[in-house]
Protein backbone atom coordinates (compact mmCIF):
# COMPACT_ATOMS: atom_id res chain seq x y z
CA UNK A 1 0.00 0.00 0.00
CA UNK A 2 0.81 3.25 -0.63
CA UNK A 3 0.91 5.74 2.13
CA UNK A 4 0.16 9.52 1.78
CA UNK A 5 2.04 11.86 3.90
CA UNK A 6 0.03 13.97 6.43
CA UNK A 7 -2.67 11.17 6.24
CA UNK A 8 -4.12 8.98 9.08
CA UNK A 9 -4.50 5.28 8.66
CA UNK A 10 -6.05 2.94 11.03
CA UNK A 11 -3.98 -0.46 11.02
CA UNK A 12 -5.20 -3.83 12.99
CA UNK A 13 -4.14 -7.39 13.22
CA UNK A 14 -5.16 -10.28 15.24
CA UNK A 15 -3.59 -13.39 16.33
CA UNK A 16 -2.73 -16.68 14.26
CA UNK A 17 -6.15 -18.20 15.02
CA UNK A 18 -7.62 -15.97 16.74
CA UNK A 19 -5.10 -17.19 19.36
CA UNK A 20 -3.64 -14.36 21.95
CA UNK A 21 -0.58 -12.22 20.86
CA UNK A 22 0.50 -11.12 24.12
CA UNK A 23 1.40 -14.06 27.11
CA UNK A 24 2.63 -12.10 29.92
CA UNK A 25 2.51 -7.87 30.83
CA UNK A 26 6.27 -7.48 29.68
CA UNK A 27 5.16 -8.54 26.04
CA UNK A 28 2.92 -5.34 26.02
CA UNK A 29 5.38 -3.24 27.06
CA UNK A 30 7.72 -4.70 24.69
CA UNK A 31 5.81 -4.22 21.52
CA UNK A 32 5.00 -0.28 23.21
CA UNK A 33 8.68 0.28 23.49
CA UNK A 34 9.09 -0.98 19.98
CA UNK A 35 6.32 1.30 18.83
CA UNK A 36 7.91 4.68 20.59
CA UNK A 37 11.46 3.65 19.43
CA UNK A 38 10.51 2.99 15.86
CA UNK A 39 7.87 5.90 15.58
CA UNK A 40 10.93 7.95 15.82
CA UNK A 41 12.89 6.38 13.17
CA UNK A 42 10.97 6.36 10.62
CA UNK A 43 8.88 9.33 11.26
CA UNK A 44 5.85 8.33 12.63
CA UNK A 45 3.23 9.83 14.61
CA UNK A 46 1.20 7.22 16.75
CA UNK A 47 -2.48 9.04 16.93
CA UNK A 48 -3.83 6.03 19.23
CA UNK A 49 -3.15 2.45 20.11
CA UNK A 50 -4.65 -0.18 21.87
CA UNK A 51 -2.90 -3.38 22.47
CA UNK A 52 -5.54 -6.37 22.87
CA UNK A 53 -4.80 -10.01 24.41
CA UNK A 54 -5.27 -11.49 20.66
CA UNK A 55 -5.04 -8.33 18.79
CA UNK A 56 -3.80 -5.01 18.60
CA UNK A 57 -5.16 -1.80 16.72
CA UNK A 58 -3.02 1.71 15.45
CA UNK A 59 -3.54 4.98 14.26
CA UNK A 60 -0.43 5.85 12.86
CA UNK A 61 0.12 9.34 10.12
CA UNK A 62 3.16 9.49 7.93
CA UNK A 63 4.96 12.76 8.08
CA UNK A 64 7.67 14.01 6.43
CA UNK A 65 9.25 11.48 4.37
CA UNK A 66 8.67 9.16 7.07
CA UNK A 67 7.73 5.22 6.10
CA UNK A 68 4.65 3.55 7.69
CA UNK A 69 5.38 0.42 5.55
CA UNK A 70 8.92 -0.29 7.26
CA UNK A 71 6.89 0.99 10.53
CA UNK A 72 5.26 -2.13 10.80
CA UNK A 73 7.21 -4.32 9.08
CA UNK A 74 10.07 -3.41 11.37
CA UNK A 75 7.87 -3.15 14.87
CA UNK A 76 6.21 -6.85 14.03
CA UNK A 77 9.13 -8.59 12.86
CA UNK A 78 10.76 -7.88 15.88
CA UNK A 79 8.17 -8.91 17.97
CA UNK A 80 7.72 -12.07 16.66
CA UNK A 81 11.45 -12.73 17.14
CA UNK A 82 11.06 -11.48 20.39
CA UNK A 83 8.03 -13.83 21.32
CA UNK A 84 9.31 -16.74 19.44
CA UNK A 85 12.61 -16.58 21.23
CA UNK A 86 11.09 -15.80 24.81
CA UNK A 87 8.22 -19.30 23.99
CA UNK A 88 10.63 -21.24 22.14
CA UNK A 89 7.73 -21.22 19.42
CA UNK A 90 8.98 -20.82 15.79
CA UNK A 91 7.06 -18.88 12.83
CA UNK A 92 4.28 -16.11 12.81
CA UNK A 93 2.26 -15.11 15.53
CA UNK A 94 0.21 -12.86 13.91
CA UNK A 95 -2.92 -14.13 11.09
CA UNK A 96 -1.11 -12.94 7.77
CA UNK A 97 -0.62 -9.57 6.77
CA UNK A 98 -2.27 -6.24 8.85
CA UNK A 99 -5.26 -4.40 7.72
CA UNK A 100 -5.23 -1.14 6.67
CA UNK A 101 -7.89 1.48 6.23
CA UNK A 102 -7.02 5.00 5.26
CA UNK A 103 -9.11 7.91 7.53
CA UNK A 104 -9.87 10.82 5.14
CA UNK A 105 -11.35 13.32 7.78
CA UNK A 106 -10.15 14.83 11.29
CA UNK A 107 -13.62 14.04 12.56
CA UNK A 108 -13.62 10.05 11.43
CA UNK A 109 -10.26 9.88 12.53
CA UNK A 110 -11.43 10.94 16.25
CA UNK A 111 -14.39 8.44 15.86
CA UNK A 112 -12.00 5.63 15.05
CA UNK A 113 -9.36 6.62 18.22
CA UNK A 114 -12.70 6.47 20.39
CA UNK A 115 -13.94 3.05 18.83
CA UNK A 116 -9.84 1.91 19.22
CA UNK A 117 -10.02 3.04 22.91
CA UNK A 118 -13.10 1.32 23.51
CA UNK A 119 -11.92 -1.87 23.15
CA UNK A 120 -10.96 -3.53 26.30
CA UNK A 121 -14.70 -2.16 27.40
CA UNK A 122 -16.50 -3.70 25.06
CA UNK A 123 -14.29 -6.76 25.58
CA UNK A 124 -15.29 -6.82 29.04
CA UNK A 125 -11.71 -6.79 30.14
CA UNK A 126 -11.82 -3.86 32.04
CA UNK A 127 -15.24 -1.72 33.88
CA UNK A 128 -13.73 1.67 33.39
CA UNK A 129 -11.51 2.42 30.17
CA UNK A 130 -8.60 4.09 32.51
CA UNK A 131 -8.18 0.40 33.81
CA UNK A 132 -6.82 -0.11 30.65
CA UNK A 133 -2.93 0.74 30.44
CA UNK A 134 -1.96 -0.82 27.12
CA UNK A 135 -3.91 2.14 25.36
CA UNK A 136 -2.85 5.76 24.88
CA UNK A 137 -6.57 6.99 25.81
CA UNK A 138 -4.82 8.21 29.70
CA UNK A 139 -2.80 10.65 27.27
CA UNK A 140 -6.06 11.94 25.40
CA UNK A 141 -7.90 12.33 28.20
CA UNK A 142 -4.92 13.80 29.71
CA UNK A 143 -4.03 11.78 33.28
CA UNK A 144 -0.57 10.56 31.82
CA UNK A 145 1.99 11.67 29.63
CA UNK A 146 3.59 10.42 26.71
CA UNK A 147 5.46 9.83 23.51
CA UNK A 148 2.57 7.98 21.58
CA UNK A 149 0.47 10.39 21.02
CA UNK A 150 -1.00 12.94 18.57
CA UNK A 151 -1.04 15.95 21.03
CA UNK A 152 -1.87 18.14 17.78
CA UNK A 153 -4.68 16.10 16.59
CA UNK A 154 -5.98 15.95 20.15
CA UNK A 155 -5.67 19.40 21.16
CA UNK A 156 -7.78 20.88 17.86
Amino acid sequence: MKYTEGHYYHIYNRGAHKKEIFFEEENYDYLISLFKKYSIKYNIVVAAYCCMPNHYHLVLKQQNYGDIGSFLKTVFNAYTQAINKRFCHSGTIFQGQAKIKEIDTDSYCLQVIRYVHLNPLTAKLVKDMEEWKYSNYLEWIGKRDGSLMDYQLRDS
